[in-house]
């Protein structure tokens, strides 16, 4: 080659032009993958560094959340339940049968007093604690008391009566033996608006509960008959709990409620009185010991963060995917 002939960039200036922006597009994509990947590392060094603080809470705090160590000496043992008997609440089968648990295992206790003040909930909930109630009463051979304070309606007499005696104030509520479900339905205002429903399901009845879309009869008797057969298993806990002593009325099982001094004479309770009373007078061991079993906020945190954290990993699995069908 010619020493005098120019370079190559100089003989064809968009050659060179090309390839420089070639190099500057490629530097900037390799740019943009090591910030993805320096924020996916610092997110999840985010992530770790909180599930540390939050182990380290629960550590600190988990004490606050179990219910008082049991005495080596004669007491009665307490559980409450309060609130809505549910799975995620304080009332919830995992705590109360926690704690009766540990109530029954202690050979100070001389028997487990249920303190109930709930309007009820789940009778998924209500027939796991009713069903480990009779359990440990074979097992240890202790007695148990059901005491209501404001209310012990619904599920919650459906715990009640797999108790030896139950007591109650002479105002407290009682009864409402009976299953519900409830919804809404918005069909005609829909229509009215104009507002057209696109619901995709697999199978004639997946949706047959979804507030915008009319039901059938066939869908109405079938949840009628579900829940039919749901209310007889609760009159059969009740009639098997009271046995005799139950005085039974048309208006029972209707889903009536009655007041203590009223339950006492229909046989849904056995005597007026309170937790000090049954302690005194009828376990004869004035010491009461809390067995009770809280979910305290740190547990709740880490649940919560746990779920956060899986949900994050899956969504980040599948949203490249696109829509995402739903199995409820």
């Amino acid at each position: 080659m010619d020493s005098s002939d120019p370079p190559d960039s100089l003989k064809d200036p968009s050659r060179h032009a090309s390839g420089w922006e070639r190099d500057v597009l490629e530097k900037l994509a390799f740019a943009a993958l090591e910030e993805q990947r320096a924020n996916r590392r610092s997110r999840l060094w985010a992530r770790l560094s909180w599930m540390a603080l939050i182990t380290v809470v629960v550590v600190i705090g988990l004490d606050f959340g179990r219910s008082t160590k049991g005495s080596s000496t004669p007491h009665t043992a307490l559980v409450e339940i309060k609130g809505e008997i549910a799975s995620e609440g304080e009332a919830s089968a995992e705590l109360v049968v926690s704690s009766m648990r540990s109530a029954f295992e202690d050979t100070g206790a001389l028997a487990v007093v249920l303190l109930i003040n709930s309007p009820g909930g789940s009778p998924v909930q209500a027939g796991i604690i009713n069903d480990e109630i009779l359990r440990l009463k074979a097992k240890h051979n202790k007695p148990v008391y059901a005491v209501v304070e404001e209310s012990a309606a619904s599920a919650a007499y459906y715990i009640a009566v797999a108790a030896d005696q139950i007591y109650v104030d002479k105002a407290s509520i009682v009864g409402s033996i009976g299953v519900l479900m409830d919804g809404f339905g918005f069909t005609g205002l829909m229509d009215k608006l104009g507002v057209e429903r696109r619901l995709m399901t697999a199978g004639d009845n997946k949706g047959f509960l979804d507030p915008f879309s009319p039901q059938t009869d066939k869908q109405r008797h079938y949840a009628q008959a579900m829940l039919n057969q749901i209310h007889q298993q609760f009159i059969t806990v009740v009639r098997n709990g009271r046995g005799e002593r139950l005085k039974e009325t048309p208006e029972m099982f209707s889903g009536l409620f009655w007041n203590g001094q009223q339950a006492v004479e229909l046989g849904l309770a056995d005597a007026l009185g309170n937790v000090d009373f049954v302690a005194r007078e009828v376990v004869k061991a004035e010491d009461i010991v809390d067995y009770t079993r809280r979910d305290n906020v740190a547990e709740r945190l880490v649940k919560r963060f746990g779920a956060a954290i899986g949900s994050g990993m899956s969504y980040g699995a599948l949203s490249s995917a696109g829509a995402w069908p739903s199995v409820k």
